[in-house]
């Protein structure tokens, strides 16, 4: 089984930034130990600030790998482009917030990718992830 996380803006500073919301660890590390969690899975990481980017990369994967966790980041409330290439490929892809983004600012309560993905999971910090990649084994 094939997955890719693909990480969208600012998350390359995990760790740093807003740890109150955040928190500590960053993301690389985390991403180690789900690589030891699961060794039978292919997992694969990737992040980018850039929009055209991450559209480029759910096209280049979107039709080989058995999933795809994306936390679009702040583009998730934005980018329609983003939308519209998880719309356009065949791999299901399983939306991922690592803060509860409905007990923050109003605009965060909008998901430009919410009508195209799988699913959602939201508020459970970097396990968001785990528990996004559990979800493609159980199905």
């Amino acid at each position: 089984m094939n997955i890719i996380i693909i990480n969208g803006p600012n998350l390359n500073l995990l760790g740093k930034r807003e740890t109150a919301i955040y928190g500590q660890g960053n993301f690389e590390d985390y991403f180690k130990l789900l690589k030891v969690k699961y060794p039978n899975i292919q997992l694969e990481y990737y992040q980018s600030n850039v929009e055209g980017e991450i559209v480029n990369k759910l096209h280049e994967v979107g039709f080989t790998y058995d999933g795809i966790v994306l936390n679009a980041a702040a583009y998730t409330h934005t980018s329609i482009a983003i939308a519209d290439a998880v719309k356009a490929i065949s791999t299901h892809v399983v939306e991922v917030h690592i803060s509860n983004v409905f007990s923050r600012e109003d605009f965060r309560h909008v998901s430009m990718m919410g009508p195209a993905v799988k699913g959602s999971i939201s508020g459970f910090g970097l396990d968001s992830y785990r528990l996004a990649i559990e979800s493609f084994l159980k199905s």
